[in-house]
């Protein structure tokens, strides 16, 4: 697998573990009173409470190994060579191979248009 996909795959595990963690904390966090205008918040039924105070360590552990693995695959990218200007020089020269190669097609496609259906 290419580095761009492994990069958008690491992303995806981080958006992912961001969205589990958050929707973790919020069910999962005891009440809290806002302001002492307001009476005692009741008390959460969940049943393990105590094993709530290690969730946001084990998921923060684990949004740290994966912003780690992000930055190691950033790392192993391929350094740009002739900075912005090469790059927009490749990109035109891709552009126009892209280009020639979609005209072939399209009269490859012609000729085969005499095919019976």
């Amino acid at each position: 697998m290419d580095i761009i996909s492994q990069l958008q795959e690491q992303v995806n595990s981080i958006a992912s573990l961001t969205f589990n963690t958050f929707g973790t904390l919020q069910r999962d966090a005891p009440p809290v009173r806002l302001s002492p205008n307001y009476p005692e918040p009741p008390p959460n039924p969940t049943e393990d409470s105590a094993n709530f105070a290690d969730q946001p360590k084990l998921m923060s552990a684990a949004l740290v190994k994966a912003a780690k693995q992000f930055d190691a695959l950033v790392a192993a990218l391929p350094p740009s060579e002739g900075g912005e200007e090469a790059q927009l020089r490749r990109i035109a020269e891709l552009q126009a191979e892209n280009d020639a190669v979609g005209q072939e097609l399209q009269k490859q496609l012609e000729a085969a248009g005499t095919f019976p259906p």
